[in-house]
């Protein structure tokens, strides 16, 4: 991450460190202070908030869909808004061809 929770969380601990407020004896212990800062909530917003700022605009088809599955799967949605999602952000040409074949997208694994 970069910029935003991550950068002003990274000012504040060099902040208590300079001023010996803060202190890990060990990497471990700066790890599990890591972990337990962005693994909550937090990090469960700022997942969903990629997932949100995802558009194909000039990469790949492939490009994209890597992106996607990767945001998605960190974003813990279920299938359904994925897949809404996902046929709004995709190349309108593309987009037409799946909804002109038979087989409409259900599942973000299609």
């Amino acid at each position: 991450m970069c910029g935003g929770l991550a950068n002003i969380w990274n000012e504040n601990v060099l902040e208590d460190l300079e001023i010996e407020v803060l202190e890990y004896t060990t990497v471990g212990e700066f790890l599990a202070d890591l972990k337990k800062e962005f693994d909550g909530e937090n990090n469960k917003i700022i997942k969903v908030a990629e997932l949100k700022k995802i558009e194909q605009e000039s990469k790949t088809t492939e490009e994209f869909v890597q992106e996607f599955k990767m945001a998605a799967k960190k974003s813990r949605y279920n299938e359904r808004p994925l897949v809404e999602k996902f046929k709004r952000e995709i190349n309108k040409t593309i987009r037409r061809k799946l909804i002109e074949t038979e087989r409409f997208l259900r599942s973000i694994k299609q």
